[in-house]
C-alpha cells in the first residue's frame, strides 16, 4: 500500500498523460473475500459495493470519459436463488444511494445487457436513473447487468438479420462500423483497457467485441480490496505500454 505522498504522487502523473478512453473491469472475488473472512457472501458483495463508489468517484476526478462495470453476467443468473436475490436487492439500493453522486458529478448511467431480465424493482430505478442523468456529459458509467459478450453478439447477428430482411442493410454494407452500430455498446468510446481482478486470468464473457485491441491489467486484488490505488496502478500500467494496432515500434514513433 502507498503512502499518502506516493498516492498523490501516482495520481498526479496519471493525470499528466493521456488516459485511456474506455476502461472495463471485471469486478471479480467478492465472494472468496467474504469467505476468507468467514462472512456471508452476501457481504462480499456488499463490500464491493462500496469499492464501485470508489473507483467511480476516482475515475470521474481523473476524467476517464468512459467507464463500464461488469456488475452482473447473464450467467449469473444460475447462482442460488438467495444469492441472486441478495444480488439485485445491493442493485436497487445501489442506484437509489448512488443518485445524488451520480447526478452531482455529471456522470450519465447507461446499462447494456438483457436488462428485461431484471426484476422491477431494479429495472425500475435503473430505468429513471438513466433518464435523469441523460444529459450528463462528465462521464459514462456503464453497468453491465445481465450481459454477456456472445449473447450481445448474437442480439446484433439479429438485428443485423432483420435490418437486411427489411431493406435497410445489403450484405456489401456489413462491415466493423455496421457491427458496431448494432452492438449495445454503440456510441461509447473505443474500450481501451480492461482490468480483472482477483488473479483470474480469462474475460468471463465480457465484451469480446470490444476487446480487440484493448489492452488486459491483471491483478490478485480481490475486488472489495480494489481501490482508487490500484486503478491508478492499472492506469499507469496502461500508459507505459507500446500500442502498436498491428505496425511496428518504429512506425509508431515516427507517426509521434
Amino acid at each position: 500500500m502507498l503512502t499518502e505522498l506516493e498516492l498523490a504522487h501516482l495520481r498526479a502523473e496519471v493525470a499528466a498523460r493521456p488516459l485511456p478512453r474506455h476502461v472495463g473491469i471485471i469486478m471479480d472475488g467478492n465472494g472468496r473475500w467474504a469467505e476468507q473472512r468467514g462472512l456471508p457472501r452476501l457481504e462480499g458483495h456488499r463490500r464491493g459495493s462500496d469499492s464501485v463508489r470508489e473507483v467511480t468517484r476516482a475515475a470521474r476526478k481523473l476524467g476517464l470519459p468512459a467507464l463500464t462495470l461488469y456488475a452482473f453476467s447473464a450467467q449469473n443468473w444460475q447462482r442460488p436463488e438467495g444469492e441472486v436475490s441478495g444480488l439485485m436487492d445491493l442493485l436497487r439500493d445501489y442506484l437509489h444511494r448512488e443518485r445524488p453522486e451520480i447526478m452531482d458529478n455529471g456522470i450519465r448511467l447507461h446499462a447494456i445487457g438483457e436488462l428485461d431480465r431484471l426484476p422491477p424493482r431494479v429495472r425500475d430505478p435503473l430505468e429513471d436513473l438513466r433518464g435523469e442523468s441523460a444529459g450528463n456529459s462528465e462521464m459514462v458509467l456503464t453497468l453491465a447487468l445481465s450481459y454477456g459478450g456472445r449473447e450481445e453478439i448474437v442480439a446484433m447477428a439479429r438485428k443485423v438479420a432483420e435490418d437486411a430482411r427489411a431493406g435497410a442493410l445489403r450484405p456489401e454494407q456489413i462491415d466493423a462500423e455496421a457491427v458496431e452500430e448494432r452492438l449495445w455498446t454503440a456510441g461509447l468510446p473505443p474500450l481501451e483497457l480492461v482490468v480483472r481482478t482477483s488473479g483470474e486470468v480469462r474475460v468471463s464473457n465480457f465484451l469480446l467485441w470490444q476487446l480487440a485491441y484493448a489492452e488486459i491489467h491483471l491483478t490478485e486484488t480481490l475486488w472489495p480490496d480494489f481501490g482508487e490505488e490500484a486503478l491508478l496502478v492499472a492506469l499507469d500500467d496502461f500508459q507505459k505500454r507500446d500500442r502498436r494496432f498491428g505496425k511496428t515500434s518504429a512506425q509508431i514513433r515516427r507517426a509521434r
